[in-house]
């Protein structure tokens, strides 16, 4: 797997995947688990969907 999204993608997918999260821990929906989504891809740095959309926000080429 090499590295498709970058910096800015990982702060936002970090951050909606947080947002998310704390809210199911604090009495949110069932549903708002799928948090834990763009929390691991903004910890891996990969995103499964993103080679089927021909997009790549990362910026190291290789």
């Amino acid at each position: 797997m090499k590295a498709n999204v970058g910096g800015i993608d990982r702060i936002l997918r970090a951050a909606a995947g947080l947002g998310l999260v704390g809210w199911a821990a604090f009495g949110g929906p069932v549903w708002a688990w799928v948090g834990v989504v763009p929390l691991a891809t903004s910890a891996i740095g990969f995103c499964p969907i993103y080679p089927l959309l021909g997009l790549n926000t990362c910026p190291v080429k290789g």
